[in-house]
């Protein structure tokens, strides 16, 4: 498989946990598409002490994996908000 297109996409968008509100990551997020995984290389911005869990409720939102040998976040579904 291939790695992750290594030039950063433009758009940027901020991703928060779904239940407390509170800003999880800044990601450059290329395509129009669901967030489904997070590239760890493509984040801007994080506000978690440990990965994949919300520092305000401390629920789990992504567990870490290897996609394409690339370290990553893969999203549990309904537990973010993308804007």
């Amino acid at each position: 498989m291939a790695r992750p297109n290594p030039t950063l996409p433009s758009r940027s968008v901020t991703i928060s946990c779904n239940y407390c509100r509170t800003e999880l990551l800044r990601y450059r997020k290329g395509g129009s598409g669901a967030l489904v995984k997070c590239f760890l290389e493509r984040v801007t911005e994080d506000h978690t002490q440990s990965p994949g869990i919300c520092p305000g409720c401390g629920r789990q939102f992504a567990r870490q994996t290897l996609i394409r040998g690339v370290p990553a976040l893969k999203m549990v579904g309904g537990k973010v908000r993308v804007r």
